[in-house]
Order: C-alpha cells, then sequence, then structure tokens
C-alpha cells in the first residue's frame, strides 16, 4: 500500500452499482474526484470560489486500475496523495474498502490549472499543497 496524506470515506449507493451488483467502473473515476475535491477544500480551495475567479483545475489524464469490485452498500476509502511534475499536479488515489482493507481500485490523475483560461502556474495551490510538495 501506498503512504497516504488525506483520506475520505464513503458509501457505495444503490444506484451506483451494474446489473451484476458490482459497482459501475465510471463511479470509481466520481470516486476520485470527490477526494480530490474534500482534499482541496480542507486545504482553503472551494473549487468554485476558484473558477469564479478564473481558476480552473482541469484533469489532463486519468489511468485507473480495477483491482476488486466493490458491492452494493459497501464502505470505503478513497486515500491520496500529491506530487508535482512541472505544471502537472498528479494525484495517487487508492479506493480501499473498509471491512476487509482490500484494494478494489488504484488510480493516477493528472491535473492541470487554466488561469483565464490558459495552461497556468497556480501560485495558490502551491501554496496549499506546499507541505506535501
Amino acid at each position: 500500500m501506498r503512504s497516504y496524506i488525506f483520506e475520505y470515506k464513503m458509501k457505495v449507493r444503490d444506484y451506483e452499482c451494474d446489473a451484476q451488483g458490482y459497482v459501475n467502473n465510471a463511479n470509481y473515476q466520481h470516486y476520485f474526484e470527490v477526494a480530490r475535491h474534500e482534499f482541496m477544500g480542507k486545504h482553503g480551495l472551494n473549487f468554485y470560489d476558484l473558477t469564479k475567479n478564473g481558476i480552473d483545475a482541469v484533469v489532463s489524464h486519468v489511468e485507473i486500475r480495477y483491482k476488486s469490485p466493490l458491492f452494493g452498500m459497501d464502505e470505503f476509502s478513497c486515500a491520496l496523495n500529491i506530487k508535482k511534475e512541472g505544471l502537472k499536479y498528479i494525484f495517487y488515489q487508492d479506493i480501499i474498502r473498509l471491512h476487509d482493507k482490500k484494494l478494489c481500485a488504484r488510480g493516477k490523475v493528472e491535473v492541470v490549472c487554466l488561469i483565464d483560461g490558459k495552461l497556468s502556474q497556480p501560485c495558490i495551490f502551491d501554496e496549499a499543497f506546499k507541505e506535501y510538495l
């Protein structure tokens, strides 16, 4: 397992499952996004306020490895770590089922920032995440 700087607990909702009872693969990306937004909020970065000020954090690349399925009503944690390469913030994220600590999905999500529509270096993010970068 990786080391983590942030974890956010969630629960599978029944409508997120397919006919076989597994969480549909697209929902894992939603879970990763929820955790990133919560992490940003914990560090004083409100996604909507940033957008109002012309700063847009956008996903530029996603890799997801599915390891073990989540099922309806499973409780899980979405944990992350972050590093920076050039203008990219790379979030390494894991989804771990709580009752058996099983790794369910592993993600690598690259995020870049647009300031007034242009790819830019967001100093506000560097300041917020300075203890991790």
